[in-house]
This record gives C-alpha cells, structure tokens and sequence, in this order.
C-alpha cells in the first residue's frame, strides 16, 4: 500500500512539474489552458460555439432562418445553378475558428483534431449522411500543394468518422489558379471554369459523394467540382465545409 502510494505522490510531482514547465496552452491563441480544457481556452470554445450554432440554408450553407427557406433555398441562392445537392458547414467563419482554420492551412496541421471534430458534428446533422459513399477532398494543383506540403482538405476528410464511406482521391485539379481572395462571384467561377477533371478509370458512376473542404465563400470552387463530378456519372454531389464565409457576398 506504501509502495503504491509513493508511486501516485511521484506521478503528481512530475505532472505538477511538468505544468509548471510546459504548461498546456490554447492551440489557437497561446493563452494558458488548465490541461482539462481540450486543447482550446474558453474564449476560444466560447466563439467557436457561439458561430457554429444557428440555422442556415441547407442549399447554400448561407445564415437564413428555416422560416425563410422556399423549397429547401434560401432567398439568396433561389434560381441560382448550384451543382451540388446539398451542404453542411461547420460554422462561420469568423473569430476563432476563422483563425484557426487559417492557421490550418498554413502549416498548423495539429489543429486536424478539433477542427475534425467540428467537421463530423457539422456531418451528423447534415441529413445526407447516410448517402455518402466516397468523401472527395477539393484537390490543390500539384505545385501549390508542392509549396504547401500537404492538402488541408484531404488532411481534414481523414478525420471524418463514418462507417462505410471511403476517401476518394480521383478529382484532380488540371488548372493552376490564382487566388480568389479579393475576386466577385464571376471573377472565381470564370477563375475555376475548367479547372478539375476526373482520373481514367474512376469509380464515380451512379455513386454519391460528399466534397470536402475548409472554407465557402461564394462557393464557385465547390460548384466546380460538383459539375465535373456530376459529368463523370455521379448520381449525387454533397458538400461539408468547416465555415462558410462571405455571408454577404
């Protein structure tokens, strides 16, 4: 029983030094954190929660109360040609989380977890889950994804949890293109027009996937995609994003 106890007051003297040494930190701001508060203070938590919460149009991923949707559309995206069947968004993307997927996309790939976390939370109540065969990543052009290291997107889809569908990596960028930042509506979708193609031999026909990715704005780049798809024989095109931004775009 001595023997025992003396091994516990030895385990709580090293972890006692060990937070005094290197005490745990918010992964998004740096603020110190007490080691019970997974990962992120709760400021942090505070604005995450506070931006993933509401309603928003399941056809668009636009902020929009349900008493406002016609026919599952919100009154900005009504007559609009959107390829895609259907989105589920993690938040907005604002404060917190739009810091972090930010950084995510930057080198902080350590981020995968919480903001995976968001992701499969935003995938559950989506209402088209069950569909999903294949998870397809938004791909990056071979030399930006030379210059990053990696693709966020593809980073982020496999954290998602579900128990049949795969990650499918057959939608490749064929196009290099400039960054959309400061571009319109028009200026991104003539930018991406053309921009993705299927590999021979793929497996899309009759199939329904989900495209995955960090960020919507206008949502050119995801339509895109879900036009190529939907080419190649895909019977169903769905989307699941961590924030969607531009809400007045």
């Amino acid at each position: 029983m001595g023997r025992i106890r003396l091994k516990q007051g030895v385990g709580c003297a090293l972890q006692s030094l060990n937070h005094l040494l290197w005490p745990a930190v918010c992964i998004n701001c740096r603020e110190n954190i007490c080691e019970t508060d997974k990962d992120l203070c709760k400021n942090c938590w505070e604005q995450i929660l506070s931006c993933s919460g509401g309603d928003y149009c399941p056809r668009c991923g636009k902020d929009v109360s349900k008493f406002a949707l016609v026919e599952g559309a919100c009154p900005d995206c009504q007559g609009m040609e959107i390829h895609f069947d259907g989105i589920a968004r993690g938040g907005v993307y604002f404060g917190a989380l739009g810091k972090m997927i930010l950084a995510f996309k930057n080198s902080q790939t350590e981020l995968d977890s919480t903001l995976g976390f968001l992701a499969n939370s935003a995938l559950q109540g989506s209402g088209f889950t069950d569909d999903i065969e294949f998870f397809v990543p938004v791909p990056l052009h071979w030399m930006r994804r030379l210059v990053r290291g990696y693709n966020q997107s593809l980073v982020l889809a496999k954290k998602l949890k579900h128990p049949k569908a795969e990650i499918n990596t057959d939608l490749v960028r064929i196009r290099y293109t400039e960054k959309q930042v400061s571009m319109s509506f028009s200026e991104r979708a003539a930018n991406v027009a053309g921009a993705f193609a299927v590999r021979k031999g793929h497996s899309f026909a009759g199939r329904k996937v989900c495209l995955v990715d960090d960020i919507k704005t206008t949502g050119a780049t995801l339509n895109e995609c879900a036009k190529t798809l939907k080419e190649a024989g895909t019977s169903k095109v769905y989307a699941l994003v961590l924030a969607v931004a531009g809400q007045n775009v």
